[in-house]
């Protein structure tokens, strides 16, 4: 018998990777049912975007300034090469440092000429006022400073004109659009989730997408406007990004409170910000952030640990530390390889599930420390010291941590990162429960990537875990990770584990 819930999850995710249609937001008035809609989508700041943006528009003042510095020689024969050096300086730094409208580089906003004119153009114009200030003070005549204070900001404005055509052509692709497009998905049903997924239908433009709307009461399994479960939103998000989850439940509702809070501990394992309609929570609660989305205010409880940006960051850093560490490590790997080899019988990888970002599963590499007639793929049963599976090599491996060393494959695989929560075996156990069942924050750590070493392991919380409090202080020490992070934190943590971790007494 056919699944309804199932296959209109199928039905999502065909719509996820379906083109998104022509943008039609220009229109300057849409009326549905006797309502005025907004004339434009609702916009959003993207940091990657604006950093981007930000990073080329510097090369196109950079460039457009050597070439001005360059050709000065020819168009002004009797300006002073020091005097132009300083007022370049003084433009270039100038265009640079100035503040700006933040809200010009909202997403689709920055796509418009106007808003970039108005973006741009103030910041050049004032870099061209303090370069001719800066030409007069030095003794540059009146017209001489006036007319290389105009060539550079003309200059400027070419270089920027090109490098933003392209972005904006870019940003019109299709392609973009998708990426760029926000997926929301709503918990709920009844007036209050209807009219919230039929205003951001029909207003956001191509910014937001609805994914669907998800509950688990009895009434909703024969609601046609239910895509799924609360179980079909959390398995969904393992497959597919997920921006925003707005909780928009009826209001007055019996139990309403712990409903919320049961589903607020549900979606912890969620890698998506949460949001919650107002009416929901009684009271003033000025511990909660308030957050619009276009003209709907939403309170903020809870949201990724790591920004876009931030995860950028963190993914080029493991990729050039990845790199840096697998050039020296190289002939060290060949020959433990080698030794493991003469040892014992059986391959020189040993490889297992682990459960990693956003809690999919991925394969580990590390050296093979045990014989292989007695390796545990599930980690049913954990290491403990003096184990009599491991090898005569595989428990000097072990004690100076050489056997995870492979696992820098994985980080340049983009399974794990350098720094981050150690991952565990699906079967892993504390306290004889397994690992999500021993403690419900547990799956919070999977809110970034895995990683080889950890905030935990250089405090000692490494080995094999006997109770739930072992688990406890772990899953503590990663989450107070997460929360900290940092590219600085990640290079200190690494330090650390230099230090402390390969001559640990923990490791068996």
């Amino acid at each position: 018998m056919n699944n309804p819930m199932s296959s209109s999850l199928t039905r999502l995710e065909t719509i996820i990777n379906t083109p998104i249609p022509p943008d039609q937001s220009n229109h300057a008035e849409t009326h549905v049912a006797g309502r005025q809609l907004i004339g434009e989508p609702y916009p959003y700041f993207s940091p990657v975007l604006s950093e981007i943006f930000s990073f080329f528009d510097l090369i196109a003042v950079a460039l457009a300034s050597l070439a001005w510095f360059y050709e000065k020689a020819r168009w002004f024969p009797h300006a002073h090469p020091e005097s132009a050096i300083i007022g370049d300086m003084i433009a270039a730094l100038a265009f640079v440092l100035l503040p700006r409208k933040r809200n010009l580089m909202n997403y689709p906003r920055i796509r418009r000429i106007s808003s970039q004119i108005r973006y741009l153009l103030p910041a050049l114009c004032i870099a061209s006022t303090l370069q001719f200030i800066a030409l007069r003070t030095l003794h540059a005549p009146n017209d001489r400073a006036g007319e290389m204070a105009l060539t550079w900001l003309v200059m400027s404005i070419s270089a920027l004109t090109v490098i933003r055509g392209v972005e904006t052509a870019i940003l019109y692709t299709q392609a973009a659009e998708r990426h760029l497009t926000r997926q929301i998905a709503i918990i709920g049903t009844g007036e209050t989730a209807q009219q919230l997924t039929d205003r951001i239908s029909e207003d956001a433009g191509h910014t937001y997408q609805i994914l669907g709307q998800f509950d688990d009461l009895e009434h909703s399994k024969h609601n046609p406007n239910i895509t799924g479960s609360i179980s079909d939103l959390i398995e969904l998000s393992k497959r597919h990004a997920i921006h925003a989850v707005i909780i928009a439940l009826p209001p007055a509702q019996p139990h309403e409170d712990r409903r919320v809070k049961h589903l607020i501990w549900r979606l912890r394992s969620v890698l998506s910000d949460v949001y919650i309609a107002p009416h929901l929570l009684h009271g003033l609660d000025t511990t909660l952030p308030v957050e619009c989305l276009g003209p709907h205010s939403l309170l903020v409880l809870q949201r990724r640990p790591l920004s876009d940006l931030q995860m950028i960051q963190k993914a080029a850093f493991d990729l050039v530390f990845g790199l840096i560490v697998l050039m020296f490590l190289w002939p060290l790997l060949l020959l433990v390889a080698a030794l493991i080899k003469f040892d014992s019988k059986g391959p020189v990888f040993f490889k297992q599930p682990r459960v990693g970002f956003n809690n999919r599963s991925f394969t580990v590499f590390k050296f093979r420390t045990m014989h292989t007639n007695m390796t545990d793929l599930g980690a049913a049963r954990q290491t403990s010291r003096d184990d009599p599976r491991v090898t005569r090599i595989g428990k000097w491996l072990r004690k100076l941590s050489i056997d995870e060393l492979p696992q820098i494959f994985n980080v340049l695989s983009g399974d794990m990162s350098l720094v981050g929560p150690r991952p565990h075996a699906p079967q892993t156990r504390a306290g004889g429960l397994l690992l999500h069942d021993a403690l419900a924050e547990y799956v919070m750590r999977h809110h970034v990537k895995p990683g080889i070493t950890g905030w935990a392991q250089i405090n000692g919380s490494r080995g094999e875990m006997i109770t739930v409090e072992d688990l406890e202080r772990r899953v503590a020490l990663d989450l107070e990770y997460i929360q900290k992070w940092s590219v600085r934190f990640d290079l200190k943590i690494m330090a650390l584990t230099i230090v402390r971790e390969v001559f640990s007494r923990h490791a068996f």
